[in-house]
């Protein structure tokens, strides 16, 4: 299925769901929304009465009757400066505070849905959606919602004044602004509806091209396509040039038309007050009702700005909504009503912890049964067995067995049938990260981040002492290694490209001790190392597992002698079909 046809069946409810994330609350947005009223209204305020007191000023009254004028010029000039200072630190701030609880959000909510709930995107669109279009959403609060509210309460009570000066000014000011405001709205909509969705598809090909240029170097290299591959970025990047070119030319537009509608509303007014100057409409009066259209345009400037980003806004929405809310397969756990809670859900049960049975085994697996999403057959089924503290369980099987598919099922990555207990509670009463809490799994390949071994380490315990560290890295054989490259400080390079895969899976095993999981679930870790290397490596990260810990070793060879445990060997389902 591709990214479109996703996006597709993205509802309304879910895209607002997306967009309540970026929302700060409401006490932190309401001082920004009426500071922003404060700024646009002395802006209007300025040019009107600066306006009257030239005109007035010329009829050289007594200076008494201009110094309300003089000094209400000089307090709006400084609180159309002071209040848009402050409306912007305190508007960007909310919504820069808010983009953190956005993130982590909308991070939280890709979880359950991985593997497998989201495979039919490419990696460009996936981390566009996350990076680029979750930026993007912070425009809904900050340029989309309220610039619409303080636009429209500062427009309206401009009309409202000049009313009061003269109706008919009121009139043509409201006429010329209904009508170039439906026309810039009707221009900005059609232009910019197709680079809208061309600008997704841009970034996505461009990160896309970058990725690919990075994590397939070697490659490149080895078949001298390098200068391909940059033409393909330079490309991507040209074409994400042009989209964006598109968008401002559409802005410049906007602009030049809501321009042209001012002016013309200022000549419209000059003409038809004219004949009013001098009997029912003062000079003065009548000079601030013929300036003030061009101050009320400048603000009402901000609805069609602010409709163009809505639609750039919603098409973010929809993309993440198309990652983070589309129906789960039913292959992928859905998550628990009571914690980790779904796009929206509050959440607020997710503290509770669970009540485990104490004298129930570790694991208690009966009749258990799953597949990947999309897949005809299950993977694994039928399997049967318990685990106690200090027993270690071997999985073996050929390639396609189910090995890894058991993994995914047993820390909740993947749904499965039949009954499969932790610590005496089913699995799926749960929480993912309460069955996580339990039971860990090191991965074939441990990701590691681009730091030093003290942080990749503290990712699995941040509050972790420098001596606990060490401790660690001395249960899993990684003491005087790490010695000789600086200690905790050492690199351990992008993807841990500067540690071997070997020590890369004691570095995964060093967290998953510092974790505390009572079952570690260490998947193919000798997977590409020469027998002789890869027994030794069994036996050093067996033996590291503390005694009351419970082990499932899933591999594809035999164990080196002397390591007591369980075996369950898996078949490929279509040789037991």
């Amino acid at each position: 299925m591709s990214a479109n046809t996703t996006e597709s069946l993205v509802t309304e409810p879910m895209r607002d769901a997306v967009l309540r994330r970026a929302l700060p609350r409401r006490k932190r947005a309401l001082p920004g929304a009426l500071l922003g009223i404060l700024a646009d209204a002395c802006v209007v305020g300025l040019l009107g009465l600066s306006m009257w007191l030239i005109v007035r000023a010329g009829e050289q009254p007594p200076i008494l009757h201009l110094t309300f004028a003089i000094v209400g010029v000089r307090a709006l000039a400084i609180g159309r400066a002071a209040f848009r200072y402050a409306e912007r630190i305190s508007s960007h701030d909310a919504a820069l505070a808010q983009l953190a609880t956005l993130r982590a959000e909308t991070f939280r909510s890709l979880i359950p849905r991985i593997p497998g709930a989201i495979e039919s995107h490419r990696r460009g669109e996936v981390l566009a959606a996350f990076v680029d279009d979750v930026d993007q959403l912070q425009d809904e609060p900050l340029r989309v919602r309220q610039p619409l509210w303080v636009s429209g309460i500062v427009t309206g009570l401009s009309v409202i004044v000049v009313a009061l000066i003269s109706p008919l000014a009121a009139l043509i000011l409201t006429v010329f602004l209904a009508v170039s405001g439906f026309l810039a709205a009707r221009l900005a909509a059609r232009q910019s509806g197709e680079s809208d969705r061309a600008l997704s598809a841009a970034r996505a090909a461009l990160v896309d091209a970058i990725l690919e240029r990075f994590s397939a170097a070697e490659v490149l290299v080895a078949f001298g396509a390098q200068a391909r591959q940059r033409e393909r970025i330079a490309a991507a990047e040209r074409h994400l040039v042009e989209v964006q070119l598109r968008r401002a030319k559409t802005a410049g537009l906007t602009a030049a038309l809501l321009t042209l509608g001012s002016g013309l509303a200022t000549l419209a007014t000059l003409l038809f007050l004219a004949p009013a100057l001098g009997g029912t409409l003062s000079g003065p009066l009548f000079a601030a009702a013929v300036v003030v259209p061009a101050a009320v345009f400048e603000v009402f400037a901000q609805v069609p700005a602010a409709l163009v980003a809505r639609r750039a806004v919603r098409a973010s929405a929809d993309r993440v909504a198309a990652l983070t809310e589309t129906p789960l397969p039913a292959e992928i756990p859905a998550p628990v009503s009571a914690g980790e809670p779904a796009a929206g859900q509050d959440g607020d049960l997710a503290d509770q912890a669970p009540v485990f049975e104490e004298t129930a085994p570790l694991v208690a697996v009966e009749r258990l049964a799953a597949r990947y999403p999309g897949a005809e057959h299950d993977a694994i089924s039928g399997l049967d067995f318990t685990l106690a503290p200090g027993e270690t369980l071997v999985v073996t099987g050929e390639s396609g067995a189910g090995k890894s598919t058991l993994a995914l099922a047993l820390v909740r990555f993947l749904e499965y049938r039949g009954s499969y207990r932790v610590r005496g509670v089913e699995a799926r009463d749960l929480r993912g990260d309460q069955v996580r809490a339990v039971v860990g799994l090191c991965e074939q390949t441990p990701h590691l981040f681009d730091a030093d071994l003290r942080q990749n380490l503290k990712f699995a315990r941040e509050r972790a002492s420098d001596e606990e560290l060490v401790a660690v890295l001395d249960r899993v054989g990684l003491a005087e290694w790490a010695r000789e490259r600086g200690g905790l400080d050492a690199p351990v390079g992008e993807h841990g490209a500067l540690v071997s895969g070997g020590q890369a899976q004691r570095i995964g095993l060093a967290r998953a001790i510092l974790a505390d999981f009572p079952v570690v679930v260490l998947d193919e870790p000798t997977a590409g190392v020469d027998r002789e290397v890869a027994d030794r490596l069994l036996l050093d990260l067996l033996s590291a597992v503390p005694a009351d810990r419970a082990v499932i070793l899933i591999t594809h060879t035999e164990l080196p002698e002397g390591i007591p445990a369980a075996t369950l060997r898996l078949e490929a389902q279509a040789r037991r079909a």
